[in-house]
C-alpha cells in the first residue's frame, strides 16, 4: 500500500528506521517498519497493516482500493492489488 496523508509523502519513502507509522490525524497505529519495502512509487510501501482493523478499504477502481484510517476515517491513499514485492501480493 502506498500512502500520502499519513506520511507526508516522500518524507518517509526512503526512511527505514525501526518504528511504527501512525495516522497523522488521530495517531492510530497503521504499519510496522518491519513490513516496509522499497518500491518505485514516491510513497512508502508496505505489505500489510499492524492490526486487522488498522485501515478500512473501499473499491475505487479496478485494481485499486481507497484506504482510510480504521479509527478516524482519514484518507490515506490506495492499495494496489497484485503490485507487491512478490507476485500476487498487494502494495499498501
Amino acid at each position: 500500500m502506498s500512502f500520502c496523508s499519513f506520511s507526508r509523502g516522500e518524507i518517509f519513502k526512503d526512511h527505514f528506521d525501526a518504528g511504527t507509522y501512525v495516522c497523522v490525524k488521530c495517531g492510530y497505529e497503521l504499519f510496522s517498519s518491519k513490513k516496509k519495502y522499497e518500491h518505485s512509487s514516491p510513497w512508502p510501501a508496505f505489505t500489510e497493516t499492524i492490526h486487522k482493523d488498522s485501515v478500512s478499504k473501499m473499491e475505487e477502481r479496478p485494481g485499486a482500493l481507497k484506504i482510510c484510517c480504521g479509527k478516524c476515517g482519514n484518507g490515506l491513499g490506495h492499495e494496489f492489488l497484485n503490485d507487491g514485492p512478490k507476485r500476487g501480493l498487494s502494495r499498501f
